[in-house]
């Protein structure tokens, strides 16, 4: 399905923690100049969604679009983000906030 970086998912975990939620929710939304954006949003509801590593809610209509695709926890210069790796991505935006499939 899909995988998660060591280093992304203690990220993931420790933020849920603070939060008090049981899982981070993966959608896709409409929008930006490719198409569609990733929505991240904590949530303790794991229905219509598949979970991942008892951590990840990957909504049922994101599903097929992030089949395969690799989340990572980057910290650079600029700060740091969640990086999906998706092979299934067609097109994206030079800012990163848009893909196309």
């Amino acid at each position: 399905m899909i995988s998660i970086t060591p280093k992304a998912k203690t990220y993931i975990q420790d933020r849920l923690i603070v939060t008090g939620h049981k899982y981070a929710r993966l959608s896709l939304k409409g929008g930006g100049c490719n198409g569609f954006e990733y929505e991240w949003n904590e949530t303790d509801d794991g229905s219509n969604a598949t979970i991942v590593e008892d951590l990840i809610a990957i909504d049922v209509m994101a599903k097929p679009y992030v089949y395969g695709a690799e989340i990572d926890y980057m910290e650079d210069f600029a700060g740091s983000h969640i990086q999906i790796k998706n092979p299934n991505e067609t097109s994206s935006c030079g800012c990163g906030e848009s893909v196309g499939f």
